[in-house]
């Protein structure tokens, strides 16, 4: 059996709100079924393995996305070539503006994108932050924690992860929740996203098992301690 190889981009500048709980849920649910992974982190100026299977990036404050966003670029093609080919990513925040077209801040003007996603972020005057209840018409309902005042917005042909029911989501106004493009996620919940959300974390699995080229059947999981922390927080939200 291949060892699924996760690759952790930006953990030191990335990985605020319990960002870092993703990789921990996408490790740990391979790990209960036996299945071997890897977790490799990726810091500014380290290349970017070849052989990956999935990717995740989590959030920052501008400061480190204007370090990153560089870095990122040189990056650019190998993300794309390998989203394109359906390989699974999960971006968080910051991540998830990083992948679209480019991000307006208020302290640092405007911050080049890979253009991943077709999507653009402007910071606003608006703290969007708290309990958010979600509707996916993919996984069900999702709930998460957000803390953002960056406004995203499609600019093209874009698939929404869902649709707000208690919250902002990507912006104050049309009630649309992040972005998923092929295998490819961008979503402004933390908290962290996926313990709460076991649906896209097995999902994620899945697809980075197909894209390793195994035939692996994921064994069913006890998930009732997950459903009550998501119905708990869909309570609260």
């Amino acid at each position: 059996m291949k060892a699924i190889k996760i690759a952790h981009l930006y953990p030191e500048r990335m990985s605020i709100y319990g960002d870092f709980g993703n990789v921990l849920v996408l490790s740990q649910r391979m790990n209960w079924r036996g299945i071997k992974n890897e977790v490799v982190s990726i810091e500014v100026g380290d290349k970017l393995p070849k052989d990956i299977d999935m990717i995740f990036i989590g959030g920052g404050q501008d400061k480190g996305q204007v370090v990153v966003a560089e870095d990122l670029m040189a990056k650019s093609s190998q993300i794309k070539d390998f989203a394109e080919s359906g390989g699974p990513l999960l971006s968080v925040c910051g991540g998830y503006q990083l992948l679209g077209e480019y991000f307006i801040s208020s302290d640092y003007g405007q911050i080049q994108g890979i253009g991943l996603f077709n999507v653009i972020s402007k910071a606003t005057e608006t703290r969007m932050i708290g309990n958010i209840l979600v509707q996916s018409e993919k996984f069900g309902q999702l709930v998460g924690f957000e803390n953002h005042s960056g406004a995203t917005e499609f600019i093209g042909r874009a698939q929404p992860l869902g649709v707000v029911k208690k919250g902002f989501g990507n912006n104050p106004d049309d009630k649309l929740e992040g972005v998923i493009y092929k295998n490819a996620i961008g979503t402004y919940l933390h908290g962290s996203f996926l313990p709460k959300n076991p649906k896209v974390a097995d999902w994620l699995i899945r697809q980075a098992i197909k894209y390793s080229g195994q035939n692996i059947k994921l064994k069913e999981l006890n998930d009732e301690l997950e459903n009550s922390a998501r119905k708990n927080a869909a309570r609260k939200a």
